[in-house]
């Protein structure tokens, strides 16, 4: 498999091409923005992987650079919603532009499988817990209305011109060589004022985080269903007949949607202690802005159901509180030496 990752040299991207190397070529295609060439240093010696120092707003050099690949993973984007607040067209061209720039390149070079990275953030304000087709609540950051745009595109793509698509709807996700998020926030505050944490909100909010590691096999495991099913026959591997015309129908579509997190949550007021806890300020005072949001635009309480990706037999293997630990302590390794 010849993949081609859009943000390849980022948080998620470097993770997810750790795991392509070993089932084909892989070009990484990152400005390094935010990305870092350590992050996939390793693969860049062995050869496994190749890196094109270019913009995803560069269409000729977009369109180049894919050419000859089997699928297109695009996980660049805006990496901090509250950035938007500041630059209000951010997300449209980090986020929506570079998304139509990804799906015309692959117009133009036939490359015909993409999967995006999109975000529990569609789902807009409401605190209970979200399906894939859950859909009554608009975003309400600039970051989610870039993600919504992103995902129509693909599908108006998918149906206009053949291609085929898979959307996974993030939570917050967490790990080593994380880039932005409210662990590396607060662990980089520590390191500043040293005596105290500012937390914006009141501690209350709670979302679904995800560790990058499950991010990742999620991921794949989404995509490879429908590519399996496809090509199964009624005398393959599937013997049940309903379960054939199941998956065949599943792989027939031409864009799956799966949300991709833990069902439960963690509370920022755990994470700014753990934050604490593994600094080498560990008497420092947690400080809470007050409010129910911490920023606007931030969605206070986001549940996601993973019901479709686990009915394909995929579970994550931590929970969000278990992601942010793990974080945390990588993390803090990484601010503080």
């Amino acid at each position: 498999m010849r993949s081609f990752i859009v943000g390849g040299a980022g948080f998620i991207g470097s993770h997810l091409a750790d795991r392509l190397v070993g089932e084909g070529p892989v070009t990484l295609y990152d400005n390094l923005s935010i990305g870092k060439t350590d992050f996939v240093a390793e693969h860049l010696e062995s050869g496994a992987a190749v890196l094109v120092e270019k913009d995803a707003l560069d269409l000729a050099a977009l369109t180049e650079a894919m050419a000859g690949h089997d699928v297109v993973f695009h996980m660049a984007a805006n990496p901090e919603a509250r950035w938007g607040l500041e630059r209000t067209r951010l997300d449209l061209e980090q986020g929506t532009i570079a998304t139509y720039n990804v799906l015309e390149a692959m117009k133009r070079t036939g490359v015909a499988k993409i999967v995006f990275a999109s975000s529990g953030t569609v789902y807009g304000d409401t605190p209970d817990p979200c399906g894939e087709n859950d859909l009554g609540s608009l975003p309400i950051s600039l970051y989610g209305a870039s993600k919504l745009a992103g995902e129509a595109l693909v599908s108006a793509y998918a149906e206009c011109f053949g291609s085929k698509g898979w959307i996974f709807r993030f939570g917050n996700v967490v790990g080593p060589r994380g880039t932005h998020g409210a662990a590396l926030d607060f662990l980089k505050k520590l390191r500043e004022a040293r005596t105290y944490l500012e937390v914006l909100g009141d501690g209350r909010q709670a979302k679904p985080y995800l560790h990058v590691s499950d991010c990742v096999s999620g991921m794949l495991h989404g995509y490879r269903h429908a590519a399996s099913a496809s090509q199964t026959t009624p005398g393959g591997t599937l013997r049940d007949p309903s379960e054939f015309e199941k998956a065949l129908r599943s792989a027939q579509a031409s864009v799956h949607v799966f949300n991709l997190a833990p069902p439960d949550t963690t509370s920022v007021s755990r994470i700014a202690a753990l934050c604490v806890a593994a600094s080498p300020y560990p008497k420092a005072e947690i400080r809470y802005t007050g409010g129910e949001r911490g920023w606007p635009g931030d969605v206070p309480q986001s549940r996601l159901k993973p019901d479709k990706l686990a009915a394909l037999g995929f579970r994550v293997r931590h929970t969000s509180d278990q992601a942010v630990e793990m974080a945390v302590l990588s993390l803090a390794k990484e601010v503080f030496g």
